[in-house]
């Protein structure tokens, strides 16, 4: 909650300011909503849930003013004003900002002996506190990372990672980017420093079949390689090992195993043959499958057992279900967006790093791989404007925000990233290369529960919210608007009809890979 120091003089300013009349002087001191959730608890209508900044907020279209939260406060905060409940605190943080003597701070800023002094001057019962343990200051995650500054993006690393957990893109097609790998296998040695001995070629055409970024063309009974002076640009993309594709697996075949992520395919097709037996598939579907997959001799449904015939357990991976995909859990919460169905070679799941070191070992020029240890104590830069969406992707609910910052659960962190990621300011460091950025959306105010508080005309980073006093309404200028989601956040009335789209990762790498 938001506190006054002994400093406040009861100016007021901040009662003044608070969009919801949340803060009131009692003795010349300001005192504010304790955001208890007692009101959340006790709503008949569910019309209170709590925000992302850990406030509570009224839905109005929910609300009918009952007046139980009224009587349930246990601080008197709460009051009905012709049908709209006020005095619950949404954690917007203005009055902090309104404060001419900074007597206003929050509480996230407190450490515990002080909550405890500040409680004893209140003359409130402190509650038996929980034998305290040790805070942890940082998360930390292993995985093998790139040297972006060393990086060439030649692609080798990615031509060698057997589960294909590394994406190469570059801004240059069809030119040689060093990666070498045309002298790995071709099978005359008649390559070297990136020329072809035309006098000991022999036009298997390996080098050209094998190029990753189709930089090798036969004319003429000739080999060449097509070289460029311009420096090769893009993005290099790698799985995390964040284990949170192992959380989302629905059937348990992604696990992380000692800090390494594991799969076994078999757990998939064991899942995928109980799918079959549990759902009504058209019989004659069923008959073409087990006529290709089986002999005469050998064509009962009862003999899948242990799905020892993969011929048969690859055809029925083929069928056609109602329900999602298997893996599509898994596949839909990986950060960096490497983990996909393996389409070329119908095993299963690609994309995902094991931990073998051969990205690390093929890189012996740069050696911009490497095993490393990614920490995080939490902090974010100056750039952070308290928009939510760290906190509203964050598939641990390890985050809530504050003006200005966010407040880490280091407990609940993984390291995924999704946060940096999506970060639009990039405000939140992290070590992959990879961004979603906001590509479209809509933003309205539903002027029938707007409370005309005015705190997303000034919570909004970029003056995207205009106050119309002409006509006593917030209007949204769309030209200014990023989506950002700010103003959703700390609407203390959820009067925002909001969305947004961000740009798929996957996309980039399905056609990377094609």
């Amino acid at each position: 909650m938001f506190l006054s120091t002994n400093k406040c003089e009861g100016i007021g300013e901040c009662v003044k300011i608070c969009p919801t009349e949340a803060i009131r002087l009692i003795n010349g001191k300001a005192f504010s909503c304790i955001t208890c959730g007692a009101c959340f608890e006790a709503c008949p209508n569910q019309a209170i849930f709590k925000n992302r900044y850990g406030g509570y907020v009224v839905d109005r279209a929910k609300c009918n003013a009952c007046g139980v939260c009224e009587y349930t406060c246990p601080v008197n905060s709460i009051h009905i004003e012709d049908g709209v409940t006020k005095g619950i605190c949404a954690r917007c943080g203005i009055c902090i900002d309104a404060c001419p003597i900074d007597a206003r701070i929050d509480g996230f800023d407190l450490i515990e002996e002080k909550q405890l002094n500040f409680l004893k001057s209140l003359n409130l019962a402190i509650p038996t506190l929980r034998e305290s343990k040790a805070v942890k200051t940082e998360v930390k995650r292993n995985c093998v990372g790139t040297d972006y500054e060393e990086c060439i993006l030649c692609g080798r690393c990615e031509y060698y990672c057997p589960t294909k957990a590394i994406n190469v893109s570059t801004d240059q097609a069809g030119v040689c980017t060093q990666c070498r790998i045309c002298v790995d296998v071709c099978p005359a040695d008649a390559i070297e420093n990136g020329v072809i001995d035309h006098d000991k070629c022999v036009l298997c055409l390996n080098c050209l079949k094998n190029c990753p970024n189709g930089a090798i063309e036969a004319d003429n009974f000739e080999v060449n390689i097509i070289k460029s002076d311009e420096e090769i640009t893009g993005s290099i993309i790698s799985c995390l090992n964040c284990g949170l594709c192992a959380d989302n697996s629905s059937t348990g075949a992604l696990k992380q195993i000692d800090g390494k992520m594991r799969y076994d395919p078999s757990i998939d097709l064991k899942v995928a043959i109980n799918e079959l037996d549990n759902n009504d598939y058209d019989n004659k579907i069923l008959d073409n499958i087990l006529d290709d997959a089986f002999d005469d001799n050998n064509s009962k449904l009862d003999d899948i057992g242990v799905a020892d015939d993969m011929a048969l357990a690859k055809e029925l991976l083929k069928v056609e279900v109602e329900s999602e995909k298997l893996n599509q859990r898994a596949i839909n919460g990986c950060p960096v967006s490497t983990l996909r169905e393996d389409e070329e070679n119908d095993t299963g799941l690609v994309g995902y790093c094991v931990s073998c070191g051969k990205c690390v070992k093929v890189c012996d020029r740069q050696h911009a791989r490497s095993f490393i240890t990614v920490k995080w104590d939490g902090s974010v830069s100056e750039d952070c404007i308290s928009c939510g969406i760290c906190s509203e992707l964050c598939p641990k609910d390890a985050i809530t925000l504050k003006r200005g910052t966010i407040e880490v659960d280091k407990d609940k962190c993984i390291l995924c990233e999704t946060c940096g990621i999506h970060c639009p300011v990039d405000a939140i460091p992290k070590t992959t290369m990879a961004k979603k950025r906001i590509t479209s959306g809509f933003n309205l105010i539903d002027n029938k529960l707007c409370m005309n508080c005015k705190l997303c005309y000034r919570i909004c980073p970029e003056d995207a919210i205009i106050d119309r006093e002409d006509i006593g309404m917030m209007v949204v200028d769309e030209n200014k608007c990023i989506y950002c989601g700010a103003c959703r956040n700390a609407c203390p009335a959820k009067a925002f009809i909001f969305e947004r789209e961000f740009e798929e990762l996957n996309d980039k790498i399905n056609d990377n890979t094609s």
